[in-house]
């Protein structure tokens, strides 16, 4: 600031008024300001504000799942690094923290703001009645919900959301094709905005085929829970000729429990995983998988909260439909 005020021939508050776009300065003083700071490579963004003492330069993000799923979870990998590319085009740092649960996460953003911490937050993982959205509109802390329901309105609430309901059907009608008539998803957490709406979807669909053999089973996200549920439910006596899983890692451990039950895939039982990655091509058979450009994702989430704090209204984003890519590991059912 010092510098700027120095060219500028002007005094550092008005450097100051001039870049937070504030009353008390000429509007001729205020384009040479802003002139002087392009030149001088200081930008009037969030970080601008930051270095005047009026923001952190900094967004958070608070993740409450449990700490031992994370290290395998391709899609957060990939959001984050989506999300980190963005913010350090504008020179803000990610302040990230894992908590036990939503309650704790709420405090987390309560001290934050009374810290004056983080300019805004990326909120994952929406709740059916998510109490997150009312303490960020209570505090008046700017962010961005990656995933919630595109019908949610909230004035400092920024949106971004897939069709997870879209994507299930599509997974449902390539496995009805190909004669599955048991199917079974092996979901995520439960209370999760998409894992129920992945749930309803494949219900839905059940119902309008006339499928009784089809249900969701949720999990933790681990690869101990999905081979857990898949031993549980090939064990049956009627014993699903599809499994879906939310997430590659459980995907993989499934078609490892269902190998040492002797069954043979696609042969006995099709498989389909959420998330496609590199895990999925890195075992026999190839995984069929709903892709989707988890990084793009990330950066489309980061760059609409930097819009929210440069001062643009809150929106809703929709992101394309995750694609599925058949591979090896879905076929025929048995009988069919």
């Amino acid at each position: 600031m010092k510098d700027i005020a120095r060219q500028a021939g002007v005094s550092q508050s008005a450097v100051s008024f001039a870049l937070n776009g504030r009353p008390g300065v000429s509007e001729d003083t205020r384009d040479r300001v802003r002139r002087v700071a392009e030149e001088l490579g200081w930008r009037p963004s969030t970080a601008a504000r930051a270095l005047s003492g009026e923001g952190a330069a900094t967004v958070g993000f608070v993740l409450a799942r449990p700490a031992e799923t994370l290290g395998v979870d391709s899609f957060f990998l990939q959001l984050v690094s989506g999300i980190q590319e963005v913010l350090a085009e504008r020179h803000l740092g990610l302040l990230f923290q894992v908590v036990e649960d939503v309650e704790d996460e709420c405090a987390v953003y309560r001290r934050w703001w009374a810290e004056h911490r983080v300019d805004g937050v990326l909120v994952v993982d929406p709740r059916t009645d998510d109490p997150r959205t009312g303490v960020l509109d209570e505090l008046g802390l700017p962010g961005v919900v990656i995933g919630g329901a595109p019908d949610e309105r909230h004035p400092g609430l920024s949106t971004v959301w897939a069709d997870d309901a879209g994507a299930m059907a599509a997974v449902v009608d390539e496995l009805y094709a190909l004669g599955h008539r048991r199917i079974v998803h092996i979901a995520g957490l439960p209370g999760l905005a998409h894992t129920e709406r992945r749930v309803r979807t494949l219900r839905a669909e059940a119902a309008r085929r006339g499928l009784t053999g089809v249900k969701s089973v949720t999990t933790d996200y681990s690869d101990a829970a999905g081979a857990a549920v898949t031993r549980r439910v090939l064990e049956a006596s009627a014993p699903p000729t599809a499994l879906i899983y939310d997430n590659d890692v459980m995907a993989l451990a499934g078609v490892a429990a269902a190998t040492e039950l002797g069954h043979s895939v696609p042969g006995d039982v099709s498989v389909v995983a959420w998330e496609d990655s590199a895990l999925c091509r890195m075992v026999k058979p190839w995984l069929s998988a709903l892709s989707r450009d988890s990084v793009e994702f990330g950066r489309t989430a980061a760059t609409e909260l930097t819009a929210l704090l440069d001062g643009g209204p809150a929106r809703t984003v929709r992101v394309p439909v995750p694609r599925l890519i058949v591979r090896d590991s879905t076929g025929v059912a048995r009988g069919a």
